[in-house]
């Protein structure tokens, strides 16, 4: 085979790929489309099951309409609350943890190693796990979905590798300029390791804003539920509380709903995206 039939067929083969991934986006892109155009779908001129990916009226009463539903506004206010407040005190748990990985001489750090990997090995299981909320009270509670998530052994190792990579000339600079831990971890440690930081909160949002088993679990009251339970209520089990389907659609209400479910991620995770390989990469090459 001469060198450009070789090219030739090399060609060939990037087309097939180009197109089956071409293909595969288009397969995720255009449902998220759909849900889009119907949402934002003017109520008089809806018509069910006609696939469009634009809508024949623009119009927001449905996302007004959405946002008027108590129920909604509860789980939205629920499901903020826990990210918020759920990936600040993950990201503080984590990286003071890794932090103390990386000295070794410190006392306990046997101990404190062997946690981690212990958890990398044992896996409690959902029924201890529920016995353990349920012990120390926090069943019907929105920190049942905080606190027994409040570190990770994978989130952990990913920073303390980070960390480590920390010229430790710069911390043995900080203390001879009379720089306590306190001080060099805030001042130093966490401004060089933004790559890791902006990679575990975008992890850590995506896994509390989408919070669902835990939810089902863990919480029974309906006006603690998260935005996810929600969701699953208004497009699984069919409910349409606090909904006049004889004034609106209700297929209209429930793609709004998801639309505005999955909004926030959609925005936040631009900004990130830049810091997110190269966090992901942290400690997978060896220089």
């Amino acid at each position: 085979m001469t060198k450009k039939a070789k090219k030739k067929r090399i060609s060939g083969i990037e087309i097939i790929a180009y197109l089956v991934v071409t293909l595969a986006a288009l397969c995720c892109i255009v449902p998220f489309l759909y849900i889009i155009s119907v949402s934002l779908t003017a109520q008089e001129v809806y018509v069910p099951f006609e696939f469009r990916l634009f809508p024949k009226k623009l119009s927001l009463e449905n996302y007004a309409y959405v946002l008027k539903n108590d129920a909604f506004v509860t789980a939205l206010l629920n499901t903020v609350f826990i990210t918020l407040v759920g990936t600040f005190l993950c990201i503080s748990v984590t990286f003071t943890y890794a932090y103390a990985l990386t000295k070794k001489d410190m006392p306990g750090y046997k101990f404190m190693i062997s946690m981690v990997i212990a958890s990398m090995l044992f896996n409690p299981g959902i029924v201890s796990q529920f016995l353990t909320v349920k012990g120390f009270g926090l069943l019907n509670s929105r920190w049942a979905l905080i606190i027994p998530v409040l570190s990770s052994y994978y989130y952990v190792i990913l920073a303390k590798t980070s960390i480590a990579g920390i010229p430790a000339d710069l911390e043995e600079a900080a203390r001879i300029d009379g720089a306590n831990d306190l001080t060099i971890f805030f001042r130093i440690i966490l401004p060089l390791s933004k790559a890791v930081l902006a990679t575990l909160v975008l992890f850590l949002a995506v896994y509390h804003w989408n919070v669902y088993f835990n939810s089902v679990v863990y919480i029974n009251d309906s006006k603690l539920r998260t935005l996810q339970v929600y969701v699953k209520t208004l497009i699984i089990d069919n409910a349409v509380d606090s909904i006049d389907v004889e004034k609106v659609p209700s297929e209209l209400i429930r793609y709004a709903t998801v639309v505005l479910a999955m909004l926030p991620i959609v925005v936040v995770y631009p900004f990130l995206q830049k810091h997110f390989v190269k966090g992901v990469m942290v400690g997978s090459v060896k220089g």
